[in-house]
């Protein structure tokens, strides 16, 4: 019964796997974390005071951004480069250095003015500045970037150069994401879209417009980027493009400029990694960028522990060792009760044989007097189940938080260069079936531990019986090596730890009569 159980988590494992990796993910929360009907929100852009700003949107984001760039502009920091385009004095994208070495692709971050063509007007050491101007109007845009930090701001000024009053259309594009199957960033992107009520994360993969927002974001794997504006903005919207390219942007109310008048708008913008600290630090409301799906929660617990070990032993593989333990001692009485139910049963087979021998004819028999066994001596067979389903919301918590930590990100430890990759021992030119071209040592040392615990706790049956369990030890060992063969190495390390202590203990308490 526990075996089958057993293989039905693994399979079911491994399709959640895949789910998460392939299914667009989209989360509506409301303040307090709390999951909300995505129809309550999903409302079309009402019209402004002049009747026209729902057509403005479709024409602002529907235009085709197509003209090759010309010339770009790298603007050199220590952490960080970021890639302008002076001609529309955008964020083509950004360039992160030293241990990140990371790029993050906004393609037409931070447009305002589509189809208007800036020029650079100056540039520092922490800001750089572009300007338009025609008969009819002027508009600076001045791009604050501090050297120390991953906040930068921006600030759009509008003068109304004419005789006539100017109708201005406060809008902003954060960036466009690619949604294409080559992009190996697309599975993680996704966005936030945050108001007074609800905290939205949704899928870039649809059209998608709700009013009311404070601040919006958008991420892949390991970086982000977040919008706020100071004044109140109307609506934010999701346009997709094309069918592998959506744009995520906000609107404001359209407002009248009278002759001779000026008038700005101020914005604050991170540009940086998905780090709770760094992001805390410049605004705690923005940390709702970091979400880990379902499990989100425990994700969060496990990822603050595991910073509180690290802070101990100053290396994030021994941090994940502690926290392996932890957890172990955690479920240390259930994983008990396990062992010694599986002890029982191990006492009660001989008899569970003679049973089978005598009833082999009569199964609905034979299985009522099984059960009445098991309850004359007191025995669950399915008392070992409850730590490895203990286990599982642990694990997927835990397999989302390190797939997206931007700290073990180039973290060594031992022989492993990066916890957020498979630990590649080796690395050979061409490719095998099913390993590719690396060997992952952890996953079959998790898979050889695997198979010992499942030879030592079987067990002894006889006939078809002996023949499963046989076939089991030697199938779940395999199923799991390859389920975790491409995984993030610290997540390999977690469960390798974890299944090794059970082991050891397992070993023990066969050794006590």
């Amino acid at each position: 019964m526990e075996k089958r159980l057993v293989l039905a988590i693994a399979l079911s494992l491994l399709v959640l796997l895949s789910w998460s990796a392939l299914a667009p993910k989209s989360q509506l929360l409301d303040n307090k974390g709390v999951i909300a009907d995505s129809t309550q929100v999903k409302v079309p852009i009402q019209q402004g005071s002049s009747g026209n700003q729902a057509s403005t949107l479709t024409q602002f984001v529907s235009d085709s951004i197509s003209d090759p760039i010309k010339e770009v502009v790298k603007f050199t920091q220590d952490n960080r480069d970021i890639i302008f385009d002076p001609a529309r004095a955008t964020i083509i994208e950004v360039v992160f250095k030293n241990r990140l070495e990371h790029h993050l692709p906004l393609k037409i971050g931070l447009l305002s003015d589509n189809g208007n063509l800036f020029k650079q007007e100056s540039m520092t050491k922490e800001q750089i500045s572009f300007i338009y101007q025609d008969q009819n109007k002027r508009i600076v845009k001045k791009f604050i970037i501090p050297n120390d930090s991953y906040a930068i701001e921006l600030e759009i000024k509008t003068q109304n150069l004419s005789p006539s009053p100017l109708s201005v259309h406060p809008q902003l594009v954060l960036g466009r994401l690619d949604l294409s199957a080559k992009n190996t960033q697309s599975r993680y992107q996704d966005i936030l879209l945050s108001g007074k009520e609800k905290t939205m994360h949704i899928s870039a993969g649809k059209d998608f417009a709700t009013k009311d927002v404070k601040f919006i974001g958008l991420r892949d794997q390991y970086f982000c980027a977040i919008l706020e504006p100071v004044d109140t903005v109307d609506s934010a919207y999701i346009k997709k493009i094309s069918p592998q390219e959506s744009e995520l942007g906000i609107l404001g109310s359209e407002l009248s400029l009278n002759p001779g008048k000026q008038i700005g708008h101020l914005y604050h913008i991170y540009l940086g990694p998905q780090d709770l600290k760094t992001i805390n630090s410049i605004k705690t409301e923005w940390t709702a960028i970091i979400y880990y799906g379902t499990f989100d929660f425990i994700a969060q617990l496990l990822l603050q522990l595991l910073g509180f070990f690290y802070s101990l032993v100053h290396n994030w593989g021994w941090a994940i060792i502690i926290l392996s333990l932890a957890v172990y001692l955690l479920l240390f009485p259930l994983s008990l009760k396990q062992m010694r139910s599986m002890k029982e049963m191990q006492a009660l087979q001989p008899k569970i044989e003679a049973l089978r021998k005598e009833l082999k004819d009569n199964p609905q028999r034979l299985n009522k007097e099984i059960m009445e066994l098991y309850k004359e001596h007191k025995v669950n067979p399915l008392g070992g189940c409850l730590p490895l389903l203990l286990q599982m919301p642990i694990f997927f918590a835990l397999y989302q938080a390190l797939i997206r930590s931007v700290a073990l990100r180039g973290a060594h430890f031992l022989w492993i260069k990066d916890l957020s990759s498979p630990d590649q021992l080796f690395t050979f030119k061409n490719s095998i079936p099913i390993l590719g071209n690396q060997v992952n040592i952890l996953p079959i040392l998790m898979a050889i531990g695997m198979f010992v615990q499942q030879k030592i706790s079987t067990i002894k049956t006889t006939g078809d019986a002996a023949q499963q369990q046989k076939m089991m030890s030697i199938i779940m060992p395999v199923m799991f090596g390859v389920i975790f063969y491409h995984m993030p190495s610290g997540l390999v390390l977690y469960w390798f730890v974890n299944s090794t202590l059970m082991l050891l203990y397992q070993v023990r308490m066969n050794k006590q009569k």
